[in-house]
This record gives C-alpha cells, sequence and structure tokens, in this order.
C-alpha cells in the first residue's frame, strides 16, 4: 500500500490503551486548525473497537478547537449492549479537557424494506480534473506564505464536480459535490468495515461546511469569516468501499443566526449508501 494512504489508515487506527480508552495522533492539514473529520474517524474507530458490529449512525458535537500538538485521548463509555443495537459514548480529551463528545449506535445488518432518493446525475470522475491539478490552476491566487502548505496532497483522491476558487468567492448555488476514494486498495489485514467507515467519516468533514458559505459568496480562505463545523451526524445505509469511487453530493437549507445548515449524500454503485448532516459556525469577521 502507498504511502500516502497508509499514513491515513494509521493515523485513524488508535492505539488502545485500555479496554475503553484510546489515543490518536495528530497531523497538521490546515496549519496549527485540527481537522474535525480527523477526530470523528478516530472517535468512530476507538467505538467501534469496542464491539463487533458496524456503525449505523453517529451523532457528534465539537465543543473545543482541538490542537495538532498534543495527543487525543479517546473514552469510551459502554452504554448499553441489546440484542439488535449496542450504544457507546465516546469523549475526546486534550490537556485534560472534552474537546468533542459523540454518541454511536451499532446494529447488526439485517434484510427489510427498501427505499433510497434518486441519485443525482454527474459527469463521471475520470471526466473531472482532480482537486491537485485544480489547485495549480488557482496557483497564483493563494497568499505566497501558505502555498507550500496549500499545495500539500490531501490523503485522499478527490475529483470535485463543482470547482470553485475560495480565494476569489463569488455567489454560486448552495449545492457542492466531488468524488473520493483512497489513492491505493486497503489491502486485507486493515480491510474492516470501522477502516471505511472511519475513511468516510474523516472525509465527509472535509467540504460540507463550505456549502452553506456559497450562495454569499465568502469563503474561509480570505480571512473574511470564521468557519468551524459545530456538530456532525453521519446515518450508514448500505456498505461500501472507500478505496472505490463515491460520490459525495452535498447542499445547505439554511444560513441563519452565524449558522449554516448543510447536508450530504454518499452514493456508491447506485446506493445511497451513507448521510450526512452538520451545523457550521459561519461568523462573519469585524474590520478593525
Amino acid at each position: 500500500m502507498g504511502s500516502i494512504t497508509q499514513e491515513l489508515v494509521d493515523l485513524l487506527n488508535v492505539q488502545q490503551l485500555d479496554q475503553y480508552l484510546f489515543q490518536g495522533q495528530c497531523t497538521q492539514l490546515f496549519g496549527s486548525h485540527l481537522f474535525g473529520g480527523q477526530i470523528l474517524g478516530q472517535a468512530l474507530i476507538a467505538a467501534s473497537k469496542t464491539t463487533d458490529r458496524p456503525v449505523n449512525s453517529m451523532h457528534a458535537y465539537f465543543i473545543r478547537s482541538g490542537r495538532t500538538d498534543l495527543p487525543i485521548l479517546y473514552q469510551v463509555q459502554n452504554l448499553r449492549d441489546g440484542k439488535s443495537f449496542t450504544t457507546r459514548q465516546v469523549h475526546a480529551l486534550q490537556d485534560g479537557e472534552i474537546i468533542f463528545s459523540a454518541l454511536l449506535s451499532f446494529a447488526k445488518p439485517e434484510q427489510g424494506l427498501e427505499y433510497q432518493c434518486t441519485e443525482p446525475e454527474y459527469p463521471a470522475p475520470d471526466q473531472l480534473m482532480s482537486e491537485q491539478q485544480h489547485k495549480e490552476l488557482i496557483y497564483a491566487d493563494m497568499p505566497e506564505a501558505k502555498r507550500s502548505l496549500l499545495m500539500k496532497q490531501f490523503n485522499l483522491r478527490m475529483h470535485p464536480v463543482h470547482p470553485f476558487n475560495p480565494f476569489k468567492p463569488v455567489k454560486n448555488p448552495a449545492v457542492y459535490a466531488e468524488y473520493v476514494q483512497t489513492f491505493e486498495k486497503i489491502p486485507e489485514d486493515l480491510d474492516t468495515v470501522m477502516i471505511h467507515q472511519a475513511i468516510v467519516a474523516y472525509y465527509s468533514d472535509y467540504n460540507l461546511l463550505t456549502t452553506s458559505l456559497r450562495p454569499h459568496g465568502v469563503s474561509y480562505a480570505n480571512g473574511g469569516i470564521r468557519s468551524a463545523s459545530l456538530d456532525h451526524s453521519l446515518h450508514f445505509h448500505h456498505p461500501f468501499r472507500a478505496d472505490e469511487w463515491l460520490l459525495y453530493d452535498m447542499h445547505a437549507t439554511r444560513s441563519s443566526q452565524s449558522r449554516g445548515m448543510n447536508y450530504g449524500h454518499f452514493w456508491q454503485n447506485g446506493q445511497l449508501v451513507c448521510s450526512v448532516s452538520q451545523e457550521s459556525l459561519m461568523r462573519l469577521k469585524v474590520k478593525s
């Protein structure tokens, strides 16, 4: 397995210190800002290691900003082991303070009534440029001091359906979509349901909050707005593979009270495999 995918799996695969205590390491993606998707993925892995069932839903709150220079402790609490559902609570701590809390439900796969909404129609991923190619096109618009950081390859392959320039934002509809997959196949010794779910949880926070910013023509990148994930929920509906193309289709329904409401759907092989919802902070900065 190539180094980029190996680093991602190693980042998410937290170390078990005790039956319900785990430790995760940090990596810098956006300078000193801790990426919320990392906490989502690591917390999912920590809770998953205490049961043999796959996650069916996860409801999380980002309570404090995390730091990239400290490891994260994950305390898992066993709330219930039922016949149909298993429930866990996870607290993520840094420097003795809770920075994140989540409830996770686990369920055995079973057959039942089937329905899904209509899959959106977009060009195939091989007809679209990669995120890295798009970044090369807008390289001149990036702040010179941050170009090396911004041009760093993200640890997932992404092909945006709606590429945009965050350094020259314009008003657009509150929709966004892109395809995503790992760079290499996940090998058999690491090929577990929880790894694939954790990778989707990790990525689900990457561009979702930008959806509610689009109608306003503002961006986190040009310094005019403070944005952050406030809460985040995932519902897993159907098995999938993170090392095969997934379509992440996103839209926003409302921005109000300096908050935006964002939704996302993951599609693979005609199946709606995961649904996401998130409220995000979108507070305009006061010019001094």
